[in-house]
């Protein structure tokens, strides 16, 4: 596998990274992040129109630019170093999801829409939090013009905005993928209480809400396993971002900071703790475009490897978050730092699809042990 990075991947990140420092500064994020609706439509319609980003990973001949994971992999990095309130992921997570399905006539349909700017997310995870095939109870029943669902979803990211729902529900046949409008009848979305504001989840509740069957019945399973790895490894990019920005923000303040007629950072403690941090954090980054890579090249390898990423890069941004606030001392604890920010994205970022245990224990499974 070729782990280089391109000079167009390099020009593509720099580009990102111009954008979000002019549309997502700290005010604005906090600006958004008190917001129902959590991001700014017109900075949405730029992405989509302007820089194509929705479609970036999407297949030509379905409205998109036809890049892969690597790309992809990219665009969350930079988000995820800005904090960037936008859903990004949640329309990611969308378009891999109908990827995975036979269901050319849905492709065809809704993918270049999806490229286009139309919002979509996916609804797996139920009261439990967990995004697995057994905990899933939302039930999907045939009815005249298609199906009916019943049951609730829960911790849906950008649920309560987003114009396409993809559900996961057991139908007759099996655990099925449906698609439903965001203004479909007998379906109430509530904005859930969350630690990180800077990212929305809902809570979907359905009440014989009318969908559409994509695919066959039966093949949600095997469209989550491609949406968990998918998952996995797009948020542990943002989580990765997220890291290598409270790095600098933990380095730029130690060379400023004086104590004793000097910088704190020329104190041992301090160096210590900001190369254990940039150590981890290159790990991360190893793991998570090692992991990219597989899922361009090499696709029978992305389930551990994703899993893998996940597991280490979400205690990298944890950790890296924790020494930051500890790095700046008092001032890191008050409300008016965006140290805090950080570490309540990486707590949150780190339970949204289970525990660093969680994906230990998958990769475990996954290679026989």
């Amino acid at each position: 596998m070729r782990l280089a990075v391109t000079e167009e991947q390099e020009e593509l990140r720099a580009t990102l990274r111009r954008f979000f420092a002019d549309k997502s500064p700290s005010e604005r994020v906090r600006h958004l992040m008190a917001t129902a609706e959590g991001y700014d439509p017109a900075v949405w319609r730029q992405l989509a129109e302007q820089l194509g980003v929705p479609g970036l990973a999407i297949p030509e001949e379905y409205g998109g630019a036809g890049f892969g994971m690597r790309e992809l992999v990219i665009v969350m990095e930079e988000a995820g170093r800005a904090l960037a309130c936008a859903p990004l992921l949640s329309v990611a997570l969308a378009a891999q999801a109908l990827l995975a399905c036979d269901d050319e006539e849905a492709k065809r349909e809704l993918l270049p829409q999806i490229a286009a700017g139309r919002i979509a997310t996916v609804a797996v995870a139920e009261e439990d939090g967990r995004w697995a095939a057994e905990a899933i109870a939302a039930t999907a029943a045939s009815a005249a013009g298609g199906h009916r669902l019943e049951g609730v979803k829960s911790f849906v990211i950008d649920g309560h905005t987003a114009d396409l729902l993809l559900v996961l529900a057991q139908a007759p046949g099996g655990l099925s993928l449906l698609a439903v409008d965001g203004d479909a009848p007998a379906l109430t979305r509530t904005l859930l209480p969350t630690m990180d504001q800077t990212r929305k989840l809902a809570r979907l509740e359905l009440a014989g809400t009318p969908a559409r069957l994509i695919g066959r019945e039966g093949d949600g399973e095997r469209v989550l396993a491609r949406l968990l790895d998918v998952a996995a490894l797009a948020l542990a990019a943002e989580q990765l971002g997220g890291a290598q920005r409270v790095l600098e923000m933990s380095v730029e303040y130690a060379k400023v900071r004086h104590q004793f007629g000097r910088p704190i950072g020329s104190f041992q403690a301090i160096k210590h703790k900001c190369a254990d941090l940039l150590m981890e954090i290159e790990s991360a980054r190893s793991a998570v475009l090692y992991a990219a890579t597989a899922a361009d090249e090499n696709p029978a390898e992305l389930p551990v490897v994703a899993a893998l990423a996940q597991a280490y890069t979400s205690e990298a941004f944890f950790h890296a978050a924790g020494e930051n606030i500890q790095i700046h001392g008092g001032i890191g604890f008050t409300w008016e730092h965006d140290a805090h920010l950080y570490f309540k994205r990486a707590k949150s970022s780190q339970l949204l699809l289970g525990g660093p245990a969680h994906h230990r224990e998958r990769v475990a499974q996954l290679i026989g042990l």
